[in-house]
């Protein structure tokens, strides 16, 4: 059985476990259409991305 040779510390612990929080996801303004999409997405009402016609937009 694997036993620790040392005790390890609050502190180090704590910056070992410092990298396991979830951080929010990221959205940002689309420059045309106004709404919130995710970076490097494409922007699913009007289909574009980076400037292109992607997708058809569909119409409702």
């Amino acid at each position: 059985m694997a036993v620790p040779k040392s005790k390890i510390s609050n502190s180090r612990r704590g910056m070992r476990r410092s990298h396991d929080a979830l951080s929010a996801p990221t959205y940002i303004e689309d420059k045309d259409s106004g709404e919130l999409r995710r970076p490097h997405h494409i922007d699913l009402k009007s289909g574009m991305y980076r400037g292109r016609q992607i997708l058809t937009p569909k119409d409702d």
